[in-house]
């Protein structure tokens, strides 16, 4: 059969824009979810599963559909996901109720995942193991640029266009990659079709599905019952029992194509690899959740400019992200990963120490640009590093894992640093309204003591303006009016900062900890097993050709 050779770097072109969207999703929304609570009527509970609902079942199914790559193949996964998402997101800017667009982002939730892990595994068979490096390098810093660019990028949709074009963006987008992923995307295979793995699929699914619920979940809840005798800790203990059912069935079925193959885990390079890429997605939420309010709410920047902000990092870890990947077949993991978590912890660290509540958002830049070296550092190392050694046939399953493994990370720094946030300003906010009470007029001050414990108990607002949400009491001059603003502005924005600072500071502790792990990695490089460089063809099946 005549063949025709795949440039390696054409088809990561294609992978990028797929890949390019389902991480941009993930951002984006939260930008304009003020308009879309005003275009479809929506509470607040159906707001957050806008968000929410995308979140989980992005991150539930890519184990599952990371091993469905190995049997059907990773382009054919790949174009399915892709052409999910593409109709969904059309879907999404069509809806007209809260309802309908929970049920859309759930559907591209779906397509998102489905997608997402074949890009690992395509990357690990088109390119030779001597390239490898530099092309998870530009699949890592594509991975940041999407994170921080979809606060930017909505923000412009929203304030031109409407709120539905952050959804419409993605049609023009997907088609054209659905076509150029027919056209250059090899249809690589292992050999083998290994069988699906129902009761694993079931339990695993289940599993993610609750855990990944109760962390997202668990801030809204106050971390107690959901309805009924159902709580976010039995929700959360009964996830991680199903998922150790799910284990012990895995282990029996190691030699009958397990969904999760332990074969991988016995490389320690793998295993140390996939933990850290949980911890350093923790960070990405540690940083961009507190810093993000923190320039809107107590700044008061627009949406626009506090993404400007945070560019700086993204295009840094843009340029050094594919020398460095390159770097990881040369000098080993131990010595990238190293010193770029110490930047990358170091940076958030030193970001919130700066910031305070009347500074300029500049003088958070030194931080920011120790924190995007470090991402460009560490984000290509780990993924380079992940899949170097993993055989063709558990391509799909390894990319499944460190996918899941990305969100986990996620979901877990947004639960741990928004409880972190919410308890921190609750106690700052008391703490600091008591302090200032005597620099309120005396008709605003028993008013004010009462909105401030009435705003703590019902969860102070942190998306409204720049006080919180604390009303002001009623019944006052317009001269008393606008001092007691002022003095509920100064205290929301310096408790904000202090709790901000204790967000970041605990995320840079989370950092200093994978820093340590890192350190169980080997100290000197392996030698590349494949010294071919030929690209892989058309019609190889797992492969390359001669």
């Amino acid at each position: 059969m005549q063949t025709r050779e795949r440039n390696p770097w054409v088809v990561l072109s294609v992978l990028l824009v797929g890949f390019f969207m389902t991480l941009l999703d993930t951002t984006i929304v939260n930008i304009a979810i003020p308009d879309m609570v005003t275009g479809l009527d929506a509470s607040l509970d159906q707001v957050l599963w806008f968000v929410n609902a995308y979140t989980l079942v992005f991150a539930a199914l890519q184990l599952l559909s990371g091993r469905l790559g190995d049997r059907l193949g990773s382009r054919t996964m790949f174009i399915a996901g892709l052409m999910i998402f593409t109709v969904a997101s059309a879907a999404c800017g069509l809806a007209g109720s809260a309802e309908q667009m929970i049920i859309t982002r759930s559907v591209q939730g779906l397509g998102a995942a489905v997608m997402m892990p074949q890009t690992l595994a395509l990357i690990s068979v088109v390119f030779p193991p001597q390239k490898r490096g530099a092309a998870f390098g530009v699949w890592s810093s594509v991975a940041g640029l999407a994170i921080i660019a979809g606060p930017t990028l909505g923000g412009l949709l929203v304030s031109t266009v409407g709120w539905r074009w952050i959804f419409f963006i993605n049609m023009p987008l997907g088609a054209f990659a659905v076509v150029a992923a027919l056209m250059v995307v090899p249809n690589a295979r292992s050999g083998r079709r290994p069988r699906l793995d129902l009761p694993g699929v079931l339990l695993s699914t289940v599993a993610l599905f609750l855990v990944i619920f109760a962390l997202i979940e668990g801030q809204r809840y106050k971390w107690g019952t959901v309805f009924s005798f159902v709580t976010i800790p039995a929700v959360l203990v009964a996830g991680v029992v199903v998922f150790a059912v799910f284990l012990l069935l895995q282990r029996r079925r190691q030699e009958r194509d397990p969904l999760l193959p332990f074969e991988l885990f016995r490389n320690r390079v793998f295993s140390v690899s996939v933990t850290l890429s949980s911890v350093i997605l923790f960070a990405s939420v540690g940083l961009l959740l507190p810093l993000t309010i923190y320039l809107q709410s107590v700044l008061g920047l627009s949406a626009i400019v506090a993404g400007l902000v945070l560019v700086p990092p993204s295009v840094i870890s843009l340029l050094l992200s594919p020398v460095a990947g390159s770097l990881v077949a040369k000098v080993g993991g131990r010595a990238i990963l190293v010193p770029g978590l110490l930047l990358y912890g170091g940076g958030v660290g030193l970001a919130g120490l700066m910031a305070e509540p009347d500074s300029s958002p500049w003088v958070l830049l030194p931080g920011l640009i120790l924190f995007g070296i470090g991402m460009g550092v560490v984000f290509p190392a780990i993924n380079t590093l992940a899949m170097r050694d993993v055989p063709p046939p558990l391509a799909g399953a390894a990319s499944g894992v460190l996918a899941t493994t990305r969100q986990l990370g996620t979901v877990l720094g947004a639960a741990a640093v928004g409880l972190l946030l919410q308890n921190r300003l609750a106690s700052e906010v008391t703490e600091q309204a008591a302090q200032r009470l005597g620099d309120l007029p005396p008709e605003a001050q028993a008013g004010f003591q009462d909105n401030i414990a009435a705003a703590v108990d019902r969860g102070l607002d942190v998306g409204v303006g720049q006080s919180g949400g604390i009303p002001l009491p009623p019944g006052l001059s317009e001269q008393a009016a606008q001092e007691t603003a002022r003095v509920t502005q100064d205290v929301f924005g310096s408790a904000f900062t202090t709790a901000a600072t204790w967000a970041l500071v605990l995320t840079a502790a989370v950092q200093v900890a994978g820093m340590l792990l890192a350190l169980l990695l080997p100290g000197r490089a392996k030698p590349p097993a494949e010294p071919s460089d030929t690209p892989v063809t058309a019609g190889v099946t797992g492969e390359r050709s001669s």
